[in-house]
């Protein structure tokens, strides 16, 4: 059971990141779109035929030709010409945010390369209506102009379960990280992340800490759960029956840690996803209607003037994160050495996990790394009062006694 909670433990822990990856990727999208595959031709289509509002609309696009094809470069309108069917008619939509078009570029897309365009920035203001769309490229083929038309696919209403997503954790944690961004100097967005990672885990304190104690009284118990296995071995029966007896006397309970942990997950995936879609201008249709005028164009995502929080960073702060979460696991694995297969699993979990979280910080912007490294910096404080609290190991009378012997 100790074995098991732990391995919950460490799955909670990056689950956030892999859901916002799996997310970012449409894993787990229906009604694909059926692919052109002939020869000579360029595939352009929606990745599926229906999206619900909160899906991202995304445009796939093939180069089967012999040559290289061009996509204009139309920032800071939309990627492609886009239009909603209204009384049977196409009606042309368009959006131009305030965004930093510097370093945009036309996109060029060699024979047989394919790759995928998302709406991110132009979503929900072009396809918040449901109803029925396409979209439209005018492109360079050779030397010829042409203009290639998508499949007609379907916007619809979000389900119940979004929806309430939406209502109860992400647009009030995306509120208060703008209220926060419009309270701080310069409108700096890195004190934002950090005062609203430093809320919503003081607001979790209490699950997080019983979760942490749980997980420290099943370490300490774990040398006489070690001996009951030895005692008994090959009698599960009888090591049941004195593993129930020994958490009731310790006051264990084995799913203690979990629990907790399941509760603060939506707020901690919650704030995952705010922190990486914060200066997304299509997300201020979430903004209450007090922060309604407030330009998102005045946050400022630079750090101090050293750290661009909407880009990855690749090199320092990947090290920092992996080095806090490396400092959090060795705390939370207690002064206990777990032994068997328990003890190499906790090694390589030890060793791998600060290694998978520091190259998600660095395929991810900054911002979530703020996010990350906030929070674990939290957690080791956390843990380290945790792990100063008094035992519920009950020393064994056949235990041996050592004794330190100084000399002057």
């Amino acid at each position: 059971m100790e074995k098991f909670n732990q391995l919950v433990k460490n799955i909670l822990i990056f689950l956030a990141i892999f859901l916002a990856v799996n997310y970012a990727i449409n894993l787990f999208k229906g009604n694909k779109a059926p692919e052109n595959t002939t020869p000579s031709t360029i595939v352009f289509e929606t990745t599926d035929n229906e999206y619900s509002r909160r899906d991202i609309v995304t445009i796939k696009i093939k180069n089967n030709t012999s040559a290289a094809i061009t996509i204009p470069n139309k920032c800071p309108a939309e990627p492609f010409d886009t239009f909603r069917n209204e009384n049977n008619e196409w009606v042309k939509k368009t959006y131009s945010p305030q965004l930093d078009c510097t370093n945009k570029k036309d996109i060029e897309i060699l024979p047989t390369k394919e790759i995928l365009v998302p709406y991110s920035t132009w979503n929900h203001t072009l396809f918040g209506d449901m109803g029925r769309y396409k979209v439209e490229m005018k492109t360079k083929v050779g030397e010829k102009e042409k203009t290639l038309t998508s499949n007609e696919f379907t916007v619809v209403e979000e389900g119940i379960f979004s929806k309430l997503w939406i209502g109860i954790f992400y647009r009030p944690i995306y509120n208060t990280m703008i209220f926060l961004a419009k309270m701080m100097p310069n409108h700096d967005i890195g004190l934002a992340i950090i005062l609203l990672t430093l809320i919503i885990r003081t607001i979790l304190l209490i699950p997080s800490q019983k979760a942490m104690k749980a997980q420290k009284r099943m370490q300490d118990v774990q040398p006489r759960l070690e001996k009951i296995k030895e005692k008994y071995k090959g009698d599960q029966q009888k090591i049941a029956m004195e593993t129930m007896a020994l958490w009731k006397e310790a006051k264990v309970n084995p799913m203690g840690s979990c629990l907790p942990l399941l509760l603060q997950l939506p707020f901690l995936i919650g704030i995952f996803y705010v922190v990486q879609d914060s200066l997304n201008p299509d997300n201020t249709y979430l903004l209450y209607k007090t922060y309604e005028n407030f330009a998102l164009s005045d946050i400022s995502h630079t750090f101090f003037g050293i750290i661009d929080l909407s880009k990855p960073n690749l090199y320092v702060l990947p090290i920092i994160i992996g080095g806090l979460q490396f400092i959090q696991m060795k705390l939370s694995m207690g002064v206990s050495s777990p032994k068997g297969e328990m003890a190499s699993a906790s090694k390589i979990m030890i060793y791998l996990m600060p290694v998978m979280i520091a190259v998600f910080t660095a395929s991810l912007p900054a911002g979530v790394g703020f996010y990350w490294g906030t929070s674990t910096l939290y957690g080791i404080i956390q843990q380290i009062f945790v792990n100063k609290g008094k035992s519920t190991h009950k020393k064994d009378d056949n235990e041996p006694t050592v004794k330190v012997i100084t000399t002057n």
